[in-house]
């Protein structure tokens, strides 16, 4: 009866209350019995003050031990997250209260403190998944505790927790890692060579943290893509390489007919005249080149600054067609011009569209059979279509197509036109005059617009060349 009556006073059975009553009264137990002992007290009198003391012991403990179990049921439900921080214990004891007080004061203090930690991770974390190059921090034991969003796009989305032994396949950076690991280097870097699904040339560092850092994470491992930089100085190396040949076969055919000028054919009127005009076509060819190299160079250098000026296309595409309209015709060949009603002005560069268009219609009129019509057409588009390579600006766009008739182009040789230097063997097999730099022009020029450019050849309606320019550029 008397458990129960102490369940309704919220004390756990299992609490240890009947013990601690019974610990108190048991020196009044002794006493009794001694009383008996001695025949100072009878066994029936011992027994009921006994039994008084242990009533009056439980009474005097309730309030005390309810408080306590008040106060450990509210700290467990704290510690799991399930009380209310402005509750209020009814507890009448003053320093019961004090002991709620200070643990709610305690609880909310580590709420904040937690709030503030998650809040930190989750701006170190978007911190680190903003860095363009693949960072990942490990454990002592090479585990990998984190990774930003460069390392789960180039190695996997699901790289946490697995060890580096794992994941890159490189004895090399395997042994570079131990060795920052194993504390026998503060720090390690080296050019390794990673197969399998990677395949990839990259460079790593291996940085130890300080010794102070607390957590699992005792280094950092940054890591860069060499394959990008390979391409491109390979580019540039091809580039210099592809220039200085182009260069130097003009100024070998010079050099060698000033020397024939100037030996066994110094008085040979004829020949004089023959290897001049020769002379002069290739100083013309060199020079065009000079230009083309170096009206590439200064686009690539104006990239990353976007156009501001209102461009025209429709007055500029004009004024070009009027300006080839003669070298056409010395071709058999006509330009004729479908423009769309209402086409808007554009935010473009006009010297460099104007540089475009005259390049794709030369082109057009150079690599075009006789007698054929070259159509220039010019219409609204809806959207730029996307690019493999890079982005294209948003919204409607200008779309510009020139179509000229001819051979089919092959599908490989579609996939080069815009290289550096590259032209087509038929055209070099007809002596067609040309740089190779005319379309690299054009694509760089489109670039710079956020635009693009499609290609299209088939055997019935020739080859068509379409510019994608937007109206307004918008990334």
């Amino acid at each position: 009866m008397w458990l129960k009556k102490v369940r309704q006073l919220d004390i756990d059975s299992n609490s240890g209350f009947a013990k601690r009553v019974l610990l108190l009264s048991l020196p009044s137990a002794f006493v009794f019995i001694m009383l008996v002992i001695l025949n100072l007290l009878e066994p029936y009198w011992a027994l009921l003050s006994y039994a008084s003391v242990v009533v009056f012991t439980m009474v005097f403990m309730i309030p005390a031990s309810s408080e306590m179990q008040q106060v450990k049921n509210y700290i467990s439900k704290l510690a799991t997250d399930t009380a209310d921080t402005d509750f209020k214990l009814n507890l009448s004891e003053q320093e019961a209260k004090d002991i709620a007080d200070a643990v709610n004061s305690m609880h909310k203090f580590w709420l904040y403190k937690t709030d503030a930690l998650e809040a930190q991770t989750i701006s170190d974390t978007a911190v680190l998944d903003t860095l363009p190059d693949p960072i990942l921090m490990i454990d002592r034991s090479g585990n990998i505790l984190g990774a930003n969003l460069a390392s789960r796009q180039l190695l996997d989305a699901d790289i946490t927790e697995k060890n580096v032994e794992n994941v890159f396949n490189s004895n090399n950076f395997i042994n570079a890692v131990n060795k920052v690991l194993k504390k026998e280097s503060d720090a390690e870097s080296l050019v390794f060579y990673a197969p399998g699904g990677l395949n990839k040339k990259m460079y790593a560092h291996i940085k130890q943290l300080p010794w102070f850092s607390k957590g699992r994470t005792v280094a950092v491992i940054s890591l860069y893509d060499l394959s990008k930089a390979m391409t491109v100085e390979k580019m540039q190396s091809d580039f210099v390489a592809n220039a200085s040949h182009e260069l130097r076969t003009p100024l070998s055919v010079i050099s060698g007919f000033i020397e024939t000028l100037q030996t066994s054919a110094k008085n040979d009127e004829q020949a004089r005249e023959t290897f001049l005009k020769i002379m002069a076509d290739q100083a013309e060819y060199m020079s065009q080149l000079i230009e083309n190299l170096l009206s590439l160079s200064r686009i690539e250098l104006s990239q990353d600054k976007l156009p501001d000026e209102k461009t025209d296309v429709c007055k500029i595409v004009k004024e070009a067609a009027e300006a080839l309209s003669v070298k056409a015709v010395a071709r058999n060949m006509s330009i004729n011009l479908d423009i769309a009603d209402k086409i808007p002005t554009i935010i473009a560069d006009s010297q460099q569209i104007k540089q475009l268009v005259q390049n794709l219609l030369d082109n057009a009129v150079k690599y075009g059979v006789s007698p054929s019509e070259i159509t220039v057409s010019i219409k609204l588009s809806e959207q730029i279509p996307a690019s493999k390579t890079f982005n294209v600006a948003k919204g409607k766009a200008v779309a510009i197509s020139v179509n000229n008739k001819g051979p089919k182009i092959s599908a490989d040789d579609l996939k080069r036109l815009t290289e550096r230097f590259y032209r087509m063997q038929t055209h070099k097999d007809l002596n067609i005059k040309g740089t190779g730099l005319g379309l690299s022009i054009a694509k760089q020029i489109i670039m710079r617009h956020r635009g693009n450019l499609t290609v299209s050849s088939t055997n019935y309606n020739g080859t068509t060349f379409t510019v994608y320019l937007p109206i307004k550029i918008k990334d």
